[in-house]
Parts: structure tokens; sequence; C-alpha cells
């Protein structure tokens, strides 16, 4: 008998994906508190201030100088899914739009044909410190999407579906579903122009909590998917048989079932899946398109008009001491 397991591998900060997936950037810092200013109240000096990945005292500043995270930069070509479990992000970008997310929020954001975007950390407590747990993951779009106009959309945390389940030892599994279907529960609608937004790509994005001792089953889905299981969280689980130590990713077969146990500890995982947009991919830093002609175009593009340039008077820019909110290009505001 096959195992549903193809392939096992040790994650870093930059976990391997499958098409339709580009890649998932995990971000696990613990941030000190805040300084009133929504930086760090702590010395930065000896961090490489503007490329600061090195995890020094459980945290980084990214390409930050005074907050962490990232000021403007553009994308043209593909989508970013941002999820975040703990900690906050602001939002801002070259079309007016901002916004303010985190704490189980999730944002989707289709870049196509090209916007600047900045995504800082603000650290709003003074008095603790301010954890962060984020998966971005780069979701591909096809040729026929990839020059659409771009546009952002929020799942707040308080509309994105979770299904409980027990199993017979009564041990509980919390599925939470960004994307796709699961047990007959359908997530948040995804951006029109999303490769997710055909239910034959079968796109599926869920978190996946087993409590100790749990067993759960992974379903088995269609034939032919990219299906990639991420354990980031716990100690260790048995997968079919095989013990996997955590920080470990599986490329798993689509068409069959996954059984898993959580070992130790609870296990936290994270599942991408999709029907494979099968493409030329042509990558270089923030764009991805599907020949170097076109590229050069979103280079030459950006030279030209910095994607309609940056409407905010920071390029690290916060939004102060406010609530989750987002406010979308055409004016309309909304929280959760």
């Amino acid at each position: 008998m096959s195992s549903p397991i193809l392939d096992i591998r040790p994650l870093d900060f930059q976990w391997h994906t499958t098409d339709p997936f580009l890649f998932c950037a995990f971000h696990r810092d613990n941030f000190p508190r805040g300084n009133g200013e929504l930086g760090p109240d702590a010395s930065l000096a000896g961090r490489n201030i503007g490329q600061d990945f090195e995890l020094r005292d459980g945290w980084r500043m990214y390409h930050g100088d005074r907050i962490p995270g990232f000021p403007g930069h553009p994308h043209r070509g593909f989508e970013t899914i941002t999820i975040v479990p703990q900690g906050l992000v602001d939002h801002a970008d070259s079309l007016g739009a901002a916004g303010r997310y985190g704490d189980g929020d999730v944002q989707w954001m289709t870049a196509g044909k090209g916007l600047q975007h900045s995504e800082m950390f603000p650290l709003l407590d003074k008095d603790d410190d301010n954890p962060l747990l984020l998966f971005q993951i780069w979701l591909n779009l096809p040729a026929a999407s990839k020059m659409v106009e771009p546009n952002f959309t929020m799942f707040w945390k308080e509309d994105i579906p979770v299904v409980e389940t027990a199993d017979d030892q009564g041990k509980h599994t919390r599925v939470e579903v960004v994307a796709g279907k699961y047990e007959g529960t359908a997530a948040p609608s995804p951006p029109p122009d999303s490769w997710a937004a055909d239910p034959e790509s079968h796109v599926a994005v869920w978190l996946v909590e087993l409590e100790e001792g749990a067993t759960w089953t992974l379903p088995a889905h269609a034939t032919g998917l990219s299906r990639m299981l991420y354990f980031y969280a716990g100690e260790s689980i048995d997968a079919a048989g095989q013990a996997i130590q955590v920080s470990h990713g599986l490329q798993l077969n689509s068409e069959e079932a996954l059984p898993i146990k959580a070992i130790g500890k609870s296990a936290s995982l994270l599942l991408l899946q999709g029907k494979p947009i099968a493409e030329p991919v042509a990558h270089y830093g923030p764009f991805v398109m599907n020949t170097r002609e076109e590229l050069q175009q979103a280079f030459t593009d950006y030279q030209r008009d910095q994607f309609g340039g940056w409407p905010w008077e920071r390029n690290d820019q916060v939004h102060g001491e406010r609530g989750r909110f987002a406010r979308y290009v055409d004016g309309r505001e909304e929280e959760p």
C-alpha cells in the first residue's frame, strides 16, 4: 500500500510550496513592548537595519528602521493571502486603501496589474511584549488574470468559519477554513479574479489545531492537486505511521487520506492545496509573470509611474492607536 506522503522537508523562514502557490513566508516574532511610537522599546544597535532578517532576542525588524515590517514596495502578477493569528499588521497602498488587521484576521490582496503596499507591524502594547505570528502565502495568477485591477478584501476573524470535531477518545480538532470547504462548511468568497474563485481549482487553505493526543484524518480530495501540510508548532505527530517532528512540511498525494495523531503536545498545521495553473513562471523580486519580456515590462512600468505613486506621508505608514479597520479604494470603511 502506497503512502500518502510524497516528501518531507524541514521548515525555515520561507516555506517550499508547489504550483499554484509560489511560497509561504512564516513570521514568528516575540516583539518587546512598544515605545509609544509603535516601534520597539529596545536598542536597535547591532541590527542590519533595512535588512534585519536575523532572529536576535526573538524578533526582527525586517525592512523597517523605526517600526518592524515591510515599508512601501511593489507587486504585480499574483496574490498574497496574509493570515495573522497573533499580532497586528498596518496596511497602506498606492491606491489610497488602508487597514489594520490581525489577532485572527486574514487579508487577501490581488496585486494584478500592479500596486505598491506597505505591511508594518505596530507594537501597541507599551507594558508587555507584542508577539506576532503571521503566514504570508503567495498564490499565483494565471496569464489571463495577471493584469486585472488590484484590490484587497478582509476576512475578519469573526467571519472565518471554524469546524470542531472529536475523535473516539473525545479529543478535539479545530479546522479554520480560510479557503475552500471542509465537512460542508465553506470559507468566505475569495476575490473574483483569484485562481481560488473557480471551484474547479480546489484551492484550500486551512489552519488545523489538534489537541494533545487527538487523532484526525485529512480527507482525500481530487486527484492531481498540489497538497502541502506544514507542521509548525507542537512536538511531534504520527502521520500515516511516520513520526514527524515539528518544523517539517509534508508533500502529499491529494487523492489519499492522511491520518494524523498529535504526540506529546497539541499540534498546529497549515494546509495549502490547489490545482496547478501549469503555466510558465517568470519570477523576479516582487513581480511574477509568464515570460522574461513581461518581467521587463513590469520593471519599465513601475519605473515610469510607480504604479500610481505613494499617497501617504510615510513609507512605513501606520495608523495610530485605533482598532482593526479597513478602508477601501472607493472610500468605504468597515470595522469587524
